[in-house]
Protein backbone atom coordinates (compact mmCIF):
# COMPACT_ATOMS: atom_id res chain seq x y z
CA UNK A 1 0.00 0.00 0.00
CA UNK A 2 1.34 3.41 -0.96
CA UNK A 3 0.79 5.31 2.32
CA UNK A 4 1.42 8.76 0.81
CA UNK A 5 -1.08 8.18 -2.02
CA UNK A 6 -3.67 6.86 0.42
CA UNK A 7 -3.17 9.86 2.73
CA UNK A 8 -3.62 12.23 -0.23
CA UNK A 9 -6.78 10.39 -1.28
CA UNK A 10 -8.27 10.52 2.22
CA UNK A 11 -7.31 14.20 2.73
CA UNK A 12 -9.00 15.16 -0.55
CA UNK A 13 -12.17 13.29 0.37
CA UNK A 14 -12.28 14.69 3.92
CA UNK A 15 -11.63 18.27 2.75
CA UNK A 16 -14.35 18.08 0.11
CA UNK A 17 -17.06 16.65 2.38
CA UNK A 18 -18.08 18.59 5.52
CA UNK A 19 -19.77 15.49 6.94
CA UNK A 20 -16.57 13.47 6.61
CA UNK A 21 -14.59 16.35 8.12
CA UNK A 22 -16.86 16.38 11.16
CA UNK A 23 -16.63 12.60 11.39
CA UNK A 24 -12.83 12.73 11.14
CA UNK A 25 -12.63 15.31 13.91
CA UNK A 26 -14.85 13.16 16.13
CA UNK A 27 -13.35 9.74 15.36
CA UNK A 28 -10.39 9.84 12.98
CA UNK A 29 -9.63 6.11 13.04
CA UNK A 30 -13.16 5.08 12.16
CA UNK A 31 -13.36 7.72 9.44
CA UNK A 32 -10.09 6.64 7.85
CA UNK A 33 -11.32 3.04 7.78
CA UNK A 34 -14.60 4.15 6.23
CA UNK A 35 -12.96 6.29 3.55
CA UNK A 36 -10.30 3.68 2.75
CA UNK A 37 -13.02 1.08 2.32
CA UNK A 38 -10.82 -1.76 3.54
CA UNK A 39 -9.69 -3.17 6.86
CA UNK A 40 -6.35 -1.54 7.57
CA UNK A 41 -3.73 -3.05 9.90
CA UNK A 42 -3.32 -1.06 13.12
CA UNK A 43 0.22 0.11 12.41
CA UNK A 44 -0.71 1.39 8.94
CA UNK A 45 -3.91 2.91 10.30
CA UNK A 46 -1.93 5.00 12.80
CA UNK A 47 0.34 6.25 10.01
CA UNK A 48 -2.67 7.17 7.87
CA UNK A 49 -4.44 9.02 10.69
CA UNK A 50 -1.27 10.91 11.60
CA UNK A 51 -0.62 11.80 7.98
CA UNK A 52 -4.16 13.01 7.38
CA UNK A 53 -4.10 15.11 10.57
CA UNK A 54 -0.77 16.64 9.55
CA UNK A 55 -1.99 17.42 6.04
CA UNK A 56 -5.22 19.01 7.28
CA UNK A 57 -3.32 21.07 9.85
CA UNK A 58 -0.84 22.21 7.21
CA UNK A 59 -3.71 23.26 4.93
CA UNK A 60 -5.31 25.25 7.75
CA UNK A 61 -2.02 26.96 8.58
CA UNK A 62 -1.40 27.82 4.94
CA UNK A 63 -4.89 29.32 4.71
CA UNK A 64 -4.31 31.38 7.83
CA UNK A 65 -0.95 32.60 6.52
CA UNK A 66 -2.56 33.61 3.22
CA UNK A 67 -5.25 35.53 5.10
CA UNK A 68 -2.59 37.35 7.13
CA UNK A 69 -0.66 38.26 3.99
CA UNK A 70 -3.76 39.96 2.63
CA UNK A 71 -3.91 42.16 5.71
CA UNK A 72 -0.43 43.56 5.12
Amino acid sequence: MDIKAKIDEIVNKVKSDPTLMASFQKDPVKTVEKVAGVDIPDDVEKQLVSGVKAALTTDKLAGAADALKKLF
